[in-house]
């Protein structure tokens, strides 16, 4: 859009924009004068967009790395928790993940004057500071330029964790130091494989509702991106009869209580089923706006990977478009939900 909008203020402006401009006024005095084509105006130079290049990835061939767990206090376990919960790579890792993770930093005591990492190598792993004072600095042809100073905390290196790319920069300890280090390979076994997983098992948790039957693989697979993960303690009520419906639900992990008011004038209610890992409930969100037809409550902690209807929507459109695809497997669901026919 920023280039569409800069190249029609550039043909506005330009002297082929004013020409075409006369050129129009001039046709609509004259019908029978010939077209011109005009070039368009050279786009305004741009500076170098900065890039990654990172080989491809495949989380199946991560399998036969080795993670070793390093013995850490409760104190260096809170440091390190706390050093990675602000930095963007770390924030998709679930809890159980997350201990994993930081279970497999291992320390490196570093000396002044020591040379941490090069520009122009490898990228291998990533840092955060306990102690010490580290120099960066970018090399430019003959210029070696100091551009910042680590003083006793922060971290670096972190694009290792993703991208096999050249460092930026070069880290030097400027005084003696603790550095704690997280190898490229472990954090890709243990995050993006369980993520490439994770994933996969949303895809078969949608395959099993038989009202989605008929999605295409790639729809299916954009909306496993699209379910959020939850985890609910034990008692929490997570959906309540007669309230709005905005979610459907997969169990991942637990059991939960599906509960009902027999009599509407009161609030005593009664239990009608259980739901277990690999069901779902709350379906009936995706296809009417109808309010809740039930209670559900956490039996236990539970885990849940939940489908906004309005995601739902904007990645596919209205359910309703998605049934007609498949009418006899809607039919029969509509039939056990008690819904009307589609309109």
């Amino acid at each position: 859009m920023n280039y569409a909008a800069r190249y029609f203020e550039l043909l506005r402006d330009s002297e082929a924009g004013q020409k075409y401009r006369n050129m129009n006024s001039h046709k609509e005095k004259n019908n029978d004068s010939e077209d011109e084509e005009f070039a368009p105006p050279p786009p305004r130079p741009r500076g170098r967009r900065q890039a990654v290049a990172a080989e491809s990835y495949d989380p199946t061939k991560e399998n036969d790395v080795e993670i070793k767990s390093y013995p850490k206090t409760e104190k260096q376990l809170s440091f390190l928790e706390k050093a990675v919960q602000d930095i963007l790579i770390f924030k998709s890792v679930n809890k159980k993940q997350l201990q994993v993770v930081l279970s497999s930093f291992f320390p490196r005591e570093v000396k002044e004057g020591e040379l941490i990492i090069k520009q122009g190598d490898d990228g291998d792993n990533f840092y955060v500071v306990e102690t010490g004072i580290y120099d960066i600095f970018i090399e430019s042809g003959s210029d070696n330029r100091k551009v910042a100073t680590i003083d006793g905390k922060g971290s670096f290196g972190e694009l290792a964790l993703m991208y096999n790319c050249p460092r930026a920069a070069t880290i030097i300890a400027v005084s003696k130091g603790t550095l704690w280090c997280l190898d490229q390979k472990v954090f890709r076994a243990i995050v993006v494989t369980a993520a490439a997983k994770q994933r996969q098992r949303f895809e078969e948790l949608l395959e099993k509702v038989p009202m989605l039957a008929d999605l295409k693989a790639y729809e299916r697979m954009n909306l496993a991106d699209a379910l959020d993960v939850k985890t609910i303690p034990n008692g929490k009520c997570i959906i309540r009869e007669g309230d709005a419906a905005h979610n459907m639900y997969f169990i991942m992990e637990g059991k939960v209580k599906i509960s009902v008011r027999p009599d509407k004038s009161k609030i005593e209610e009664r239990t009608i089923a259980y739901a277990r890992d690999g069901e779902y409930f709350g379906e009936l969100a995706l296809v009417l706006n109808k309010p809740r037809v039930a209670s559900v409550y956490a039996e236990g902690d539970c885990v849940l990977a939940v489908l906004d209807t309005a995601a739902f929507e904007r990645l596919l459109g209205p359910c309703v478009e998605i049934m007609k695809r498949n009418i006899d497997v809607y039919e029969k669901e509509r039939q056990r939900l008690g819904l009307q026919g589609i309109q």
